[in-house]
């Protein structure tokens, strides 16, 4: 199955005073892409002790929550996600549209001011200018200046809108190159720890087949899909 996922990494530097409840000095956030919250009960027997169950059994689990909005593409999604609103207030009201200006289709996050970082292709023309609105990763970074935020993600918008308008370095996927960059917006050239993973060429282990980790009668559903190897 084709997901996505996206991790977000904020870094504190500030000092932190012992209190009954410590401040975190580390927050990841993930976002699966397509998945349905039923999933996390429907496939619950095959979770492992350290990964969704943790979540499950150790973390607060809110079931009663509302998109007022539709349809619930992602770049919507994202952007609704990190700063609390809908596509009527923070402006991304779906993965592309037409743009008057160039009378042309446009990815949420295109623009051309930007030049691309890691590579030569277009892809990294882009930046969170068309989000209207600030996500809790700034508000992180307006009340802790020293804190770091950093998004990665396969798509260029599931990096850069949950990352925001202050992100220290949101970086995605070049399909051209098969490597991870960024755009102008957030560096001027890419972090010697990217630099390092992409010499390492990933990529090519990307479109190998999926196979079951467990045996097929664990399973509720027929693996057969037909997308499933890309």
């Amino acid at each position: 199955m084709k997901t996505n996922l996206l991790f977000f990494l904020f870094f504190s530097a500030t000092n932190l005073v012992a209190q009954e409840t410590k401040k975190p000095k580390l927050i990841v956030g993930i976002v699966v892409d397509q998945m349905c919250y039923d999933y996390l009960y429907r496939y619950q027997a095959n979770f492992c002790k350290t990964g969704f169950n943790r979540f499950l059994n150790q973390g607060m689990n809110i079931r009663n929550m509302l998109y007022n909005y539709v349809p619930t593409y992602t770049g919507p999604g994202h952007a609704s996600i990190y700063t609390g609103s809908i596509p009527a207030d923070h402006g991304i009201v779906g993965n592309e549209w037409y743009d008057r200006k160039t009378s042309s289709v446009i990815n949420c996050v295109t623009d051309t001011r930007e030049s691309t970082i890691g590579s030569i292709s277009t892809d990294g023309q882009r930046s969170p200018r068309n989000l209207k609105t600030y996500t809790i990763t700034d508000q992180l970074k307006l009340t802790y200046p020293s804190a770091r935020v950093i998004s990665i993600s396969y798509k260029d918008r599931s990096a850069i809108l949950p990352g925001g308008h202050l992100s220290d370095g949101s970086y995605w996927f070049d399909y051209a190159t098969g490597t991870f960059i960024t755009s102008s917006f957030f560096k001027k050239e890419l972090p010697l720890w990217l630099q390092q993973f992409n010499s390492k060429n990933n990529s090519k282990s990307y479109t190998k087949s999926w196979d079951l980790l467990l045996s097929k009668e664990r399973y509720t559903s027929i693996d057969k899909s037909p997308y499933e190897q890309i």
